[in-house]
């Protein structure tokens, strides 16, 4: 089997990632927002890392639940920092509260984040002609116009190149290289 040239193949859990998930368009918010926490998370930090963590990550958030998030306390936001098995940087787990509270505004508004993330292409997938992951864009125009607007709704840890990444793990961007099985 052929598998793009980023994946990790001695590392179980990276091949699990790009063949089970990394090629599937995902249209549920709870799964929306996982990615989108683990994509910020992953911020100065290799993939290898956040995918070893998530878990972790589930279990510290509540599996995603946004008012569990939106209503952390100050005591649980301590157990937050000195939990080994996350990120501990204050300022991106303050940005998981932060945005879990954005996220919900913006399902009230659109009726779904799915429907708020998934309108910027018109619900198609952006399916790149790549022959070597190496020529995959670090961002793009529509990632720095997502980027733009969660700014300005008030979202943190979401730059345009964090934007592209969380493109491409939701598949609203297709960025498998054309050899790839599951291109």
């Amino acid at each position: 089997m052929k598998l793009c040239g980023w994946v990790k193949l001695n590392n179980q859990k990276y091949v699990d990632y790009h063949n089970k998930e990394w090629w599937k368009s995902v249209f549920d918010d709870t799964k929306l927002f996982e990615m989108l926490i683990l994509e910020w998370a992953q911020s100065g930090l290799s993939w290898e890392t956040i995918l070893a963590k998530r878990e972790s990550f589930r279990k510290a958030f509540f599996s995603y639940d946004l008012e569990k998030i939106i209503n952390i306390d100050e005591k649980y936001f301590q157990e937050l920092l000195e939990n080994p098995w996350i990120v501990r940087n204050k300022l991106k787990i303050k940005s998981v509260i932060q945005n879990a509270k954005v996220f919900q505004k913006i399902q009230k508004e659109f009726w779904s984040f799915s429907n708020y993330i998934w309108s910027w292409t018109d619900w198609e997938i952006i399916n790149n002609d790549l022959t070597d992951y190496k020529d995959v864009p670090t961002k793009s125009e529509l990632s720095e116009k997502i980027s733009s607007d969660l700014k300005k709704r008030g979202m943190s840890f979401v730059w345009p190149t964090t934007i592209y990444s969380y493109l491409q793990a939701i598949w609203v961007v297709n960025d498998h290289e054309n050899d790839c099985d599951f291109k």
